[in-house]
This record gives structure tokens, sequence and C-alpha cells, in this order.
């Protein structure tokens, strides 16, 4: 999915599978339950903004629109990705809804000043990059970030890896391989605190969810 060179028809088939799992399996959720708790902070007419880190098709933004709606929160959104097939097809999701930009460019060369945003936001991210890119990016959300972050991503087991591989069994070549890799790529609990504390985030706390995933998660003071 991160080639350059992707079949677009194929990214895009990839790309609606990760919205499909995202939903049913309670991923987007789980970010959501994280802005519910930061809202009780929130003032009344407060307008918020949020960045979403390889924001991929913009699924979790779109989703977080519509609960602000449910709820009267002003909301803002830009998502970014690097990848330019991606971001086309996150501007095309987005039907032209103002509160939602997109945005291709690196994360680890953002053209936002520190504190731009109230919140960083990024998931299914962290698993694709180094420990050194991890952490550069956990910071990078610290940076532009005024209030707080959500990073959520993928648990290492061998659970994950057989639920995984049974999950994809029926998808495309690409979304086995993919889902594979990144199951194989991903951490530890023991790994995702020390990358924590490598970027200097000691206000976000890590979070077990359902799904073999995990959300560092937290406001600043």
């Amino acid at each position: 999915m991160d080639a350059h060179d992707v079949d677009p028809r194929e990214l895009g088939r990839a790309l609606e599978f990760i919205r499909r799992v995202n939903s049913l399996l309670g991923y987007t959720r789980a970010t959501l339950r994280h802005l519910e708790r930061f809202s009780r902070r929130w003032k009344r007419g407060e307008r918020i903004t949020i960045i979403d880190f390889a924001t991929g098709s913009a699924d979790i933004p779109r989703a977080i629109l519509k609960w602000a709606e449910r709820r009267g929160f002003d909301i803002r959104i830009v998502g970014v990705d690097l990848h330019a097939a991606t971001a086309h097809i996150a501007a095309e999701q987005n039907d032209d809804d103002p509160r939602l930009r997109i945005v291709q460019c690196d994360v680890l060369n953002l053209p936002f000043d520190a504190g731009s945003f109230d919140y960083a936001l990024t998931a299914m991210f962290l698993h694709h990059l180094s420990d050194e890119d991890a952490v550069a990016v956990l910071k990078a959300m610290n940076r532009v970030a005024r209030r707080g972050i959500v990073a959520a991503d993928l648990l290492r087991t061998r659970r994950a890896y057989r639920w995984i591989s049974l999950f994809t069994a029926f998808s495309s070549e690409m979304i086995r391989h993919d889902a594979r890799v990144s199951v194989a790529q991903a951490f530890s609990r023991q790994e995702v605190l020390r990358l924590r504390d490598a970027a200097g985030l000691g206000f976000a706390d890590y979070f077990h969810h359902f799904g073999h995933r995990f959300a560092l998660a937290g406001e600043k003071t």
C-alpha cells in the first residue's frame, strides 16, 4: 500500500477494507472514546482543532466529525498523508466538507507551527516506521498539539498474527500481505512505553483496546 507505484484500484480496495475493519472491530470507537474523555474539559462553543497523521482515506476524521455534530462540538480537522494517491482518495471521500482538509505532506516535515492544533491523532501508522522515526513522529505530534494526543496502533502477539491471517484470508493478495507484515512489525507493551518515554510524552497513558490494539492517549497539564 505504501509503494508509490501501487495500483490505484488495489489501493482503493485496501483502504475500503481498512475502513470496514476500523468500523466493525471498534478501532474508530477507541479513538472516539479518548476524545469523549478529553471533551469534558471543552468549553461550550469552543472550536477544537485536530490534526490526523497518516490519515489514509480519512475515515477516522469523518467519524469524529459525525460524533462532534451529534454532541454539538465545533471541530475542524486536517488530515495529512504522504502518499499522493491516498491523499487524493481521502479528498474524494470528503464530499467538500469544510470542516475537514486533506494535506499531502511528510509528517516529519509538516508545514505547521508548534501548537497549531489542539490535538494530534494517528492510527495504524507507527508500526510502518523504524523506532527512530516512530519517536520522531510522536515528538512531531507533541510539537503541533497544544492540548494532547491519541496514538493508536497494533500489538504484536502470536494470537494477533493468527487472527489477522484468518480475518484477511479471502481478501486481496496485497491486503493479506500487508496485514501479516503489519502485525509482525507491531509493538509489545514494553516497546510502546519505551517509544513514549523516548519521545517525552509522559502525559500520555497506555491503554489496551479490543482487537490487539493499544493507544497512547493523554492531555498536557
